[in-house]
């Protein structure tokens, strides 16, 4: 449950091709770095530009713990539903597929943490795709979080 299906070296890798080699149709998509780095709210350029042609291609669905107030700027600012706080891993997967309108195995759950997108995507039976954070600076607790996560990098050469 703590394994994802498939590491990217950057979110940038994950691109319609890719989705449709895979039989996938669409995307929940964390967004605390991940799609933005921590406390920022406004994409990198090369992010925005990934981010339209995915948009084109498949549905997207971001899926966040972040508090309500920031994640509802970042949300119509991107122009993509979704919902937070998620309360991630336990609650807010079923809500995010029944939003996409498709079956769990139609859908990609990336995200950057073990404990919460990869856990929360596997118990659901979604295609888990891990990504590296974008930045070191993060919530207190995420960095704990990761270090309890080093083990389950392992496999795949430390840290994505």
């Amino acid at each position: 449950m703590l394994f994802p299906r498939e590491v990217l070296p950057s979110l940038l890798h994950l691109t319609p091709a890719w989705l449709e080699a895979r039989g996938l149709k669409g995307v929940i998509l964390d967004l605390d770095n991940t799609l933005l780095p921590y406390g920022e709210e406004v994409l990198p350029s090369e992010y925005a530009a990934w981010l339209s042609a995915l948009k084109e291609a498949v549905p997207i669905y971001l899926l966040s713990n972040a508090l309500p107030e920031r994640f509802a700027r970042v949300q119509r600012r991107l122009g993509l539903p979704g919902h937070a706080p998620a309360l991630k891993p336990w609650l807010g997967f079923h809500k995010a597929l029944r939003a996409l309108g498709l079956p769990a195995q139609e859908v990609a759950v990336v995200g950057d943490q073990v404990f919460t997108d990869i856990l929360g995507g596997n118990l659901v039976g979604a295609y888990t795709v891990l990504v590296p954070p974008l930045r070191e600076k993060e919530f207190f607790y995420t960095r704990f979080i990761r270090m309890l996560e080093t083990p389950f990098r392992k496999p795949w050469g430390g840290s994505p």
